[in-house]
């Protein structure tokens, strides 16, 4: 199996032993992104809104890193820390895709998240 490592200064370095995606053939998996400004490194939380706009971002740089869009996103996984929030986060995360394409999802409330943040996600997506 032949796989790619994917990075770019456009989404935050990882903080682990992992990577930012992984291309493998025509498939790309990719890392939990966090709300982390990429060109300050600084954790971007002033609400659950422009948290997850961060998140997204962040995902979008590395989509654009493999050549790919949201357009090409067929699954996508949301790790938030408060159920409650999940209005105002689907209304974000819906905002950057089309309804008609939208990839398949699943939502799960966790007990905690690195750094304290508030939202996670993390995609699959092919060309």
């Amino acid at each position: 199996m032949k796989k790619t490592i994917i990075t770019t200064a456009n989404a935050p370095a990882p903080i682990g032993p992992y990577n930012q995606a992984i291309l493998s053939g025509n498939t790309l998996y990719t890392s939990g992104q966090i709300a982390i400004n990429p060109k300050t490194s600084e954790l971007v939380l002033d609400d659950i809104e422009t948290e997850t706009h961060q998140v997204m971002k962040n995902m979008e740089a590395v989509l654009k890193a493999s050549d790919m869009t949201f357009d090409n996103v067929v699954k996508t996984s949301i790790f938030i820390t408060d159920m409650n929030d999940f209005g105002k986060i689907n209304q974000v995360y819906g905002s950057y895709f089309d309804d008609d394409y939208a990839p398949a999802r699943e939502t799960v409330q966790v007990a905690q998240l690195p750094k304290n943040v508030h939202v996670e996600i993390s995609m699959i997506a092919v060309k």
